[in-house]
């Protein structure tokens, strides 16, 4: 099965959006620890989210994994993986 998300836009649009000021508070801390900002945080959760939602079969952490996975890829950290 093939990992589905359609997020990896090279040149969005930046869009004014209303967001609920509890959804911020709770981005705050979690965007400190992970050292994003608030906005960044938020389009973290909504990428993670829609990828659950494209894929409902997958776990939330094997599609984080991919995420990053793919970001690594993109950044030119790719490695051989050697099996035994």
């Amino acid at each position: 099965m093939a990992f589905n998300s359609n997020l990896f836009l090279k040149n969005p649009m930046p869009s004014a959006l209303k967001i609920s000021g509890q959804l911020v508070d709770s981005a705050r801390p979690c965007a400190a620890a992970m050292h994003r900002s608030v906005t960044k945080q938020i389009e973290y959760w909504a990428r993670l989210g829609k990828s659950a939602e494209d894929n409902p079969d997958l776990p939330v952490g094997m599609i984080r994994e991919i995420l990053i996975s793919r970001q690594e890829a993109a950044a030119g950290m790719l490695s051989d993986c050697k099996f035994d």
